[in-house]
Order: C-alpha cells, then sequence, then structure tokens
C-alpha cells in the first residue's frame, strides 16, 4: 500500500496547498506563471491518482469490518448522488445555490459509500483519507474565501441536463469500476 500511501498524500498535499500555503503556491506561480502552475498543479494530480490505483491494485487487503450486503443499494443510490453533485459543480444548478461545495460534497458521499460497501484496510485508508480530506478542503476554502455569495438562479432545464450527465458520469463509473480497482461492483460487500 506504499504506492496508494504516497499517492493519497501528494493528493491532500497539492490540494491543500492554496488553503493552507498561499506563499508556497505564490512562489510557484512566480517561477511557473499562471499556466504552467496549472500544467504542474494537473500533473501532479494525475500523478497522485496513478499512484492511488496502482498502490490500490497492488495492496492485498485485510478486513475489518463487514456490514449487511443490503447495505450495497445504498452505496449505490448514494454513488449516484455522488456523481450528480460532482458534476454540478461544473454546471449552472440550482444545487450551487444551496450547497457551497458541491464537488466536494460528492467526494465526501463518494467516500461514505465506499466504506459502507468495504470494510478492508486499503478501503479504509483511501475512502477515510479522502473523506477527511474533503471535509479539511472544505473548511479551508470557507476559512480563506470568507462569505459565501450565492449564485443567480439558473433555468430548471439546467437541473434535468445535471441530472442526465451525472447519471450518465455514474454509469460509466459503474462500467469502468472493475477496470480502474480490479473489484466488480457483485463482489462489494
Amino acid at each position: 500500500m506504499v504506492l496508494m500511501h504516497m499517492g493519497i498524500v501528494l493528493w491532500i498535499g497539492v490540494h491543500l496547498i492554496p488553503s493552507f500555503a498561499p506563499g508556497i503556491k505564490r512562489r510557484w506561480k512566480q517561477a511557473l506563471g499562471q499556466n504552467g502552475y496549472m500544467a504542474s498543479f494537473s500533473m501532479l494530480l494525475v500523478l497522485a491518482l496513478v499512484l492511488i490505483v496502482m498502490g490500490w491494485r497492488t495492496a492485498i487487503p485485510g478486513y475489518i469490518y463487514a456490514l449487511p450486503i443490503t447495505v450495497n443499494l445504498i452505496a449505490l443510490l448514494t454513488m449516484w448522488l455522488a456523481a450528480i453533485l460532482f458534476v454540478s459543480a461544473k454546471l449552472p444548478t440550482h444545487i450551487k445555490r444551496v450547497i457551497r461545495h458541491p464537488q466536494l460534497l460528492g467526494v465526501v458521499l463518494w467516500s461514505v459509500a465506499h466504506l459502507l460497501a468495504n470494510g478492508d484496510t486499503r478501503s479504509v485508508t483511501l475512502f477515510g483519507s479522502m473523506l477527511v480530506w474533503a471535509v479539511v478542503q472544505m473548511y479551508s476554502i470557507n476559512r480563506r474565501d470568507g462569505q459565501w455569495l450565492r449564485p443567480n438562479a439558473p433555468p430548471l432545464k439546467a437541473d434535468l441536463i445535471l441530472i442526465v450527465i451525472g447519471t450518465v458520469v455514474y454509469l460509466a463509473l459503474i462500467y469502468l469500476h472493475p477496470y480502474i480497482s480490479g473489484v466488480p461492483l457483485t463482489y462489494m460487500g
């Protein structure tokens, strides 16, 4: 699980720099310019994801807990909501008028869903870490940015488009799950 741990630390560290280490972000931008900063930030996140996936796939899970198999339905429904929230961060929707951090809340729900469905060491490590990171990230952004200014209400059709796109993303994730994680969804639990 060393690769997964390295990926998690890299993911969390890079994301927390803008809020907790603005001096590092400022020097990083000065050294590379705005485009260079964004490109290197993105490359570090891709590297973190590669390390997480490689570490996940090579880790031998040890079981900590097992919830009833019926919890998997709750996990699947929670993942659908997580996909919708994640997508809503990039679209004008009514969700963004109610939830300040829909993408991060989507990560929280994604983590909770996986913790409900999987009680092994690698799941608890990865999804527990991502859950804590998302909550800390929301707090740090709120602290950094201050009062939230709610966006204007978009037309209702924007929410319908969001549900369709979020559902397509959700179905794609279900299809790709065995290829990314090496774990078919029928084995959850």
